[in-house]
């Protein structure tokens, strides 16, 4: 095994892991899905979806970087020497670095408004986002937040940022709970989250759920495989799957109980769209009391998140130029970063209507054609190869030896079987449908 740096704690470990799944998905898009697809009705059937396939997969990317300890690339070569296979750890290389591209931009967002509302004053969305300086001075501000924790290292970066960003992120969570439990008629938007209609679950409510509960957790593009990697080997990798799921989970239905009382308390419609968090929330935090105060404390919420699961983003390519060509840890992370931070610039810029035209090619944006390619397609396709590699060519003895399907005497664990029969029909087929979905294909077919 190659010397390399690991997570001091498996708790920090967990914790790091936690926040590459937790981000805007959870506390941005999760709501608003859930608001445009019936509430608890989508719940129900996204709880199924990540139980499923979520678990599924990131135990199994969890554990290919775990049994390797290499970055993606090197865990595909190691694990199917002499194959194609490794290009897929690059392949998840370009699509975090794109990905990178445009989320900087919405996490620059964050950082502004988190800010403004500090100082007492919430920017205009449009006025702010089509501008030109101070979208890229924000966005520019958080790659440099990202670069600094990384050049710390894997322990003292990204477990000790963790280790007090996530625990931030908790606390931001419940405080924003109880204040927005607090609001009037704030039931009928607990009702509206927990009591499933089922009349509404329909095909695009299903494959909508599976999407939600895919992308959420950022699987199959390297990321937490990366993490896995850096888990010392006294890890339990199934508990550890587990925790992730479910405080990923956790995440997401808090900030749904944050939400929703506050969209019933003030007559905002629950499917407001992505515009739900920039638009549609500050002016309902703004008519409450100490309305600036709830601003600032939504909005780091939503920097933090940011922050934790970009870090893992660009964590996986440093890894790569470090261990694939030999760069050291510093340069590694100024190239990463610098390269995301030139395709950022575009992204940002594309907003601008000085430069759109010039920033559009078939009508889409640079910050939309970003987002439609990774998570279309780049991202669909990776995951089915990884489930697709775990269940039927990686020869399942690897897990067994390193007691993820097996315990010591030999004997399978009780969830050792359903992952691999996951692994091998059910994943491959979820995200072929989430596939054909994300490209328009199943339109026709789903009401």
């Amino acid at each position: 095994m190659n010397e390399r740096a690991v997570f001091v704690t498996r708790f920090g470990g967990v914790l790091a892991a936690v926040g590459s799944a937790v981000g805007l998905g959870n506390v941005w898009r999760f709501p608003y899905e859930t608001g445009a697809h019936g509430g608890a009705a989508f719940l129900l059937v996204y709880l199924s979806c990540a139980l499923l396939l979520g678990v599924p997969l990131l135990l199994g990317e969890l554990a290919l970087g775990y049994v390797s300890h290499k970055n993606p690339t090197g865990t595909y070569r190691s694990l199917a020497p002499g194959t194609k296979w490794h290009y897929l750890g690059y392949a998840g290389a370009v699509c975090m670095v794109l990905v990178v591209a445009f989320y900087s931009v919405v996490g620059g967002w964050t950082l502004c408004y988190a800010a403004s509302s500090l100082m007492g004053n919430v920017p205009d969305f449009v006025e702010f986002s089509s501008g030109v300086w101070a979208p890229l001075a924000w966005m520019t501000l958080f790659f440099v937040v990202n670069a600094v924790i990384l050049l710390g290292g894997v322990a003292k970066g990204i477990e000790r940022a963790s280790n007090f960003l996530m625990p931030l992120l908790f606390l931001m969570l419940v405080v924003l709970c109880v204040r927005s439990l607090l609001l009037p008629n704030a039931v009928e938007g607990l009702r509206f989250l927990f009591k499933p209609d089922f009349s509404k679950i329909d095909g695009s409510v299903v494959v909508s759920a599976m999407g939600q509960s895919f992308f959420s957790i950022s699987v199959g593009i390297g990321c937490l495989l990366t993490y896995g990697s850096y888990l010392p080997r006294s890890a339990k990798i199934g508990k550890s799957a587990l925790a992730i799921a479910l405080l990923d989970t956790g995440i997401a239905l808090l900030a749904g109980i944050i939400i929703f009382p506050a969209c019933f308390a003030y007559g905002v419609q629950p499917d407001a769209g992505p515009g739900l968090a920039f638009i549609t929330l500050p002016n309902v935090f703004l008519q409450m009391s100490g309305g600036m105060i709830w601003c600032f404390c939504f909005f780091l919420l939503l920097a933090v998140a940011a922050v934790t699961s970009s870090l893992s983003l660009l964590e996986t390519p440093t890894a790569i130029l470090q261990e694939e060509f030999g760069m050291g840890r510093r340069r590694a992370v100024i190239v990463a970063s610098c390269l995301g931070w030139v395709l950022s610039v575009l992204c940002a810029m594309s907003f601008s209507p000085q430069w759109s035209e010039q920033l559009s090619f078939g009508g889409m944006i640079v910050f939309d054609i970003f987002d439609k390619l990774t998570a279309n397609i780049i991202m669909p396709c990776s995951s089915f190869l990884m489930a697709v590699f775990i269940g039927w060519k990686l020869d399942k003895k690897v897990f067994a030896d390193y007691g993820i399907t097996h315990r010591a005497d030999g004997t399978t664990k009780w969830y050792g079987s359903l992952f691999i029969m996951a692994m091998r029909f059910v994943a491959p087929l979820c995200i072929f449908l989430i596939f054909l979905s994300g490209l328009g294909l199943l339109d026709g077919f789903l009401k």
